[in-house]
């Protein structure tokens, strides 16, 4: 058992690098943490934290040649600098998928690729590739840097076009058809570089760009989860996926299911599955870059899971009275703001209804 023990280094120190820290201390592997923030969510469970920005090359061979492995928790991190460092130290996430998905348009090139649907989109290049007046509902993405609702534009009417121009002119962008959609659906899976395990199909609520809520197993048929299992296993298959992946997808009205994007890493519409699974997505996360065997993730009871932002910080503290049987995890980070992820709380229920109806009379969010 002694030779199984390795040296994880997590490149991003936020509450996804937390998670998957613990799931390694778990599992008796030490963890190396860089991160900016010395005080980062990740810091209090990391055997040691090397304090950089994640584009300092000199801080990631550091962290390379002390570790056995090197894993990332969010897609901004610079793949530039990680080919500065691939030699030396295995990253079995790889680059590649690193850069297809802090990338818009190399993401939709890449699905375009396989055999999943995505939603109709063109590639624009500067004000003058946007259309003179908006005809149909569409959103406009730049192709790097934007994440929860973050530069994107949509546009409804003519008036939206000058505030795109505006976003189109100081970056690249892709513009993406609206997609006419019932649920929100996301596959979380895992691999192992060769074998591929999916995890119940998640169903998701944003309010203004952000995750509200998740419901598991959602509230399709058989026959769509496993459509959108299936389409999950091509992506993996295909990336040769090592480590957990989120695939994240529109259900429209007549059954179509569109991806609408990828995260490469474990995903907050997957938090549930610390509590309601039998392996959670950080378990599978860190046996798949370790290119262990990979167990079947089993739902032990059906789970709705809940971002606590800043502004529901303070009136949830009184949740560990009003309901000592929900799940609450706090992230440890030292400042509320409005909108930021400051924990979830996951509800196991045998009655989603019911359950609704209870998130609803607490008036938190």
């Amino acid at each position: 058992m002694a030779n199984r023990k390795k040296i994880i280094g997590i490149i991003g120190g936020g509450q996804l690098g937390q998670m998957m820290a613990i799931s390694a201390q778990y599992m008796g592997h030490k963890v190396i943490t860089l991160d900016p923030n010395s005080h980062c969510s990740a810091a209090k469970v990391s055997d040691e934290m090397i304090v950089a920005d994640y584009e300092d090359v000199e801080a990631l061979l550091k962290l390379a040649y002390a570790c056995d492995v090197i894993t990332y928790e969010f897609e901004n991190v610079s793949a530039t600098a990680l080919h500065e460092i691939e030699d030396c130290v295995s990253i079995p996430q790889g680059i590649q998928m690193l850069e297809i998905t802090q990338n818009r348009r190399f993401e939709k090139e890449f699905l375009a690729s396989t055999a999943v649907k995505i939603a109709p989109w063109k590639l624009i290049s500067s004000a003058q590739d946007l259309p003179s007046e908006v005809t149909k509902k569409q959103v406009l993405k730049t192709t790097t840097g934007g994440y929860d609702g973050h530069g994107q534009v949509v546009l409804r009417t003519n008036a939206d076009l000058v505030e795109a121009r505006d976003l189109a002119d100081h970056a690249e962008c892709v513009l993406e058809d609206f997609v006419s959609f019932e649920r929100e659906i996301s596959v979380v899976i895992s691999g192992n570089g060769k074998d591929f395990v999916t995890f119940p199909l998640c169903e998701n609520e944003h309010w203004e760009n952000i995750l509200h809520q998740t419901i598991v197993p959602a509230r399709v048929s058989p026959e769509i989860a496993e459509k959108a299992r299936q389409m999950a296993l091509d992506i993996a298959e295909k990336l040769e996926l090592s480590g957990t992946l989120c695939v994240e997808m529109f259900l429209s009205a007549d059954g179509e299911i569109f991806v609408n994007e990828l995260a490469p890493r474990p995903h907050n519409s997957g938090h549930f599955s610390i509590e309601a699974c039998d392996f959670s997505q950080f378990d599978l996360h860190i046996k798949g870059i370790l290119g262990e065997k990979l167990p079947e993730p089993e739902l032990l009871k059906s789970a709705i899971m809940l971002n606590i932002l800043g502004q529901h910080l303070a009136p949830s503290a009184s949740l560990l009275e009003s309901h000592p049987d929900w799940h609450i995890h706090d992230y440890g980070k030292p400042e509320a703001k409005h909108n930021r992820k400051m924990g979830h709380v996951t509800i196991l229920t045998d009655d989603f209804e019911q359950t609704l109806e209870e998130i609803k009379a607490t008036n938190i969010w």
